[in-house]
């Protein structure tokens, strides 16, 4: 008799194997852009090893790209890839609640 994995088995399983695309958008050197960097780095690192592609944009060097991803405050991550799309504002320094924001971790 062959047993089929549970609903949330085959979810963990595509987390686990999912490739990650996030874009961060910064202002420069600032304090807050620099600490997103950081935090984004190091998160990533720890949870995404080798999953992962990560495109910093510095909106001062090129504020055509916030056309189109609607762009309202700056640090912002967008996790384009695995679906949905998620937003998440500011220096990423609460690592749990990137991680939840991320579908890395769930909220329970």
């Amino acid at each position: 008799m062959k047993t089929r994995p549970t609903r949330s088995a085959q979810q963990g399983d595509r987390q686990a194997t999912a490739r990650y695309i996030l874009k961060l958008y910064v202002a420069g050197q600032s304090p807050k852009s620099v600490n997103a960097i950081v935090n984004i780095k190091k998160i990533c690192e720890e949870n995404l090893q080798g999953r992962y592609q990560l495109e910093v944009v510095d909106l001062f060097q090129q504020p055509h790209r916030a056309q189109g991803e609607q762009i309202i405050a700056v640090p912002t991550l967008i996790k384009k890839l695995p679906p949905p799309l998620r937003r998440i504002i500011g220096d990423l320094s609460d690592s749990e609640r990137v991680l939840v924001g991320l579908d890395i971790q769930s909220n329970a």
